[in-house]
């Protein structure tokens, strides 16, 4: 943890009372980022400030990311049959090709293919990739590969998908980078193929497999989500989650959606897990702690220890 609060102060643009300028999915929201590797970093201990509250509208829900990078499959299965095991509410990989952050060769693993291997090792947690990078797989494959997965895991599947940002995954792997506005072009017409798919499929998901968008765009990501999600994730500190979720209720309103279908979810670093009131009171359903091997999954246990005294 020491060694990345140090890449932290590297990363941040010494405006610290700004909002994040950037999200850190599996390929995420290119609408506001920074091109640097550390993304991920960013979000290392950050601290909210006092914040507009609203009433949250469901139980909290609590899960953990574990990020695919310098480590073995064995640790990561391990790891994520731990948690099932300890009552995590979701398990989550990013989809990458290659390490965000350390050793940017590293060794790494291909998140779809994981969540075969989690499906068939977990009973309880719901799962998925946070997020999908939309441009690397044909959306109608993506969507059956969602179904067919569902199925493994007796209905326990999120869709997640991001317009996609890590420009290296795009060179490496040959894929057209593109533009910002290219790629949230191709995310919207790839989401109506998505969906248009599930309704084909035979046979269709066993649960509801909700579709989850990754992003803070407010032009357009947030739109996506108010026309196409069922749920959406973001990242603290907590004023940052108002101010988006504020867009995100114009842009239902706008669309004639009820914003209180839309789940919202939150990744948070490790020392931000005390005291989850803070993002509750702004209306997060769900929250969702980010690990790193050697996946300690102490910071899990201190969010599921609040959700059952009923934060």
């Amino acid at each position: 943890m020491q060694a990345k609060a140090a890449a932290l102060n590297d990363c941040l643009d010494g405006r610290p009372e700004n909002p994040p300028r950037t999200v850190v999915h599996a390929a995420g929201d290119p609408e506001q980022r920074d091109s640097s590797p550390c993304l991920i970093l960013r979000v290392l201990s950050r601290r909210g400030a006092a914040v507009p509250t609203k009433m949250h509208r469901m139980s909290l829900k609590v899960g953990c990311q574990l990020h695919p990078q310098a480590t073995s499959v064995g640790a990561l299965r391990d790891a994520w049959q731990e948690a099932d095991s300890m009552g995590a509410d979701s398990i989550w990989v990013w989809d990458h090709f290659y390490p965000l952050y350390g050793n940017p060769d590293a060794e790494h693993f291909e998140a779809w293919t994981l969540l075969s291997a989690m499906a068939a090792d977990t009973r309880r947690a719901m799962l998925g990739t946070m997020v999908t990078g939309n441009s690397y797989r044909n959306p109608e494959l993506l969507a059956d590969m969602a179904r067919t997965l569902d199925h493994l895991s007796d209905g326990r599947m999120y869709l997640g998908v991001g317009a996609g940002w890590f420009e290296r995954d795009y060179e490496e792997y040959g894929y057209e980078f593109g533009t910002v506005g290219s790629r949230l072009r191709q995310l919207e017409a790839d989401l109506t193929r998505m969906r248009s798919r599930l309704e084909r499929l035979n046979p269709p998901p066993v649960g509801r497999m909700p579709i989850l968008i990754g992003g803070s765009g407010r032009k357009v990501t947030l739109r996506l989500v108010a026309e196409y999600a069922d749920a959406w994730n973001c990242f603290g500190p907590p004023e940052n989650v108002a101010e988006l979720s504020a867009v995100l209720d114009d842009w239902c309103a706008k669309v004639g959606r009820d914003p209180a279908e839309v789940e919202r979810t939150v990744c948070i670093a490790q020392d931000d897990v005390e005291d989850v009131g803070r993002y509750t009171d702004v209306g997060v359903d769900h929250l969702i702690v980010m690990i790193g091997d050697p996946f300690d999954l102490a910071p899990l246990q201190a969010l599921i220890d609040q959700r059952d005294a009923g934060a």
